[in-house]
């Protein structure tokens, strides 16, 4: 099977170009980039609850552009900027994995860019022989 890339052409900050696709899928596997809470190369205004609900949008909107769906994801990889919006960040979360819960790491870690949250996740789908 070839592998597929998901949006190679984007763009980021300032316009500048983002040297990576938002996701590769081979085989069944989707491997979904870190998303921020960005909307048209910009991150958004926001506490963590609104930057959350945009960046796993953001998530849902590419894994919806390759077929798969929240139930087809196996792994969550979490990064927040700030600690102490851990179970704020875990309630919304859960409004969107909660019947469905993929493994997840969650870290806190400094961001490269001004956000306060970052999420990348891995989805697999038997795709037809």
């Amino acid at each position: 099977m070839p592998i597929k890339r998901y949006g190679t052409v984007q763009t980021g900050a300032g316009g500048k170009a983002l040297p990576f696709a938002r996701a590769v899928e081979a085989d069944g596997w989707l491997y979904v980039s870190g998303q921020v809470a960005m909307e048209n190369g910009e991150i958004i205004d926001g506490n963590i609850i609104a930057q959350t609900h945009k960046t796993i949008a953001n998530i849902l909107s590419i894994l919806d552009e390759a077929g798969y769906g929240v139930e087809d994801v196996v792994r969550v990889g979490v990064w927040l900027d700030d600690p102490r919006d851990f179970w704020t960040f875990n309630k919304i979360y859960e409004e969107y994995f909660g019947e469905h819960p993929p493994a997840r790491a969650c870290v806190q870690s400094s961001m490269m860019v001004d956000c306060k949250v970052e999420i990348d996740c891995v989805a697999y789908k038997k795709k037809d022989a």
